[in-house]
């Protein structure tokens, strides 16, 4: 992980967020995490966080786009 984080570090933090969330997903990927049961509690707040509407980083303003 130490060598991806610095390659992704110089390009700010958007990218240090995506080189985390990759190595997270890998680690959620192996057989050994896979196989252990999962509490409730978590699931319950990870399909409310799914259920909620995605909302724009950047908002767009109509005066945005004039031209």
């Amino acid at each position: 992980m130490g060598q991806r984080l610095e390659k992704w570090q110089g390009a700010g933090g958007e990218r240090l967020w995506l080189s985390l969330l990759i190595e997270a997903m890998e680690e959620a990927a192996r057989p050994q995490v896979r196989s252990q049961p999962v509490e409730p509690a978590i699931l319950t707040a990870f399909r409310a966080q799914l259920a909620r509407p995605a909302t724009p980083r950047y908002a767009i303003s109509p005066y945005s786009l004039r031209n």
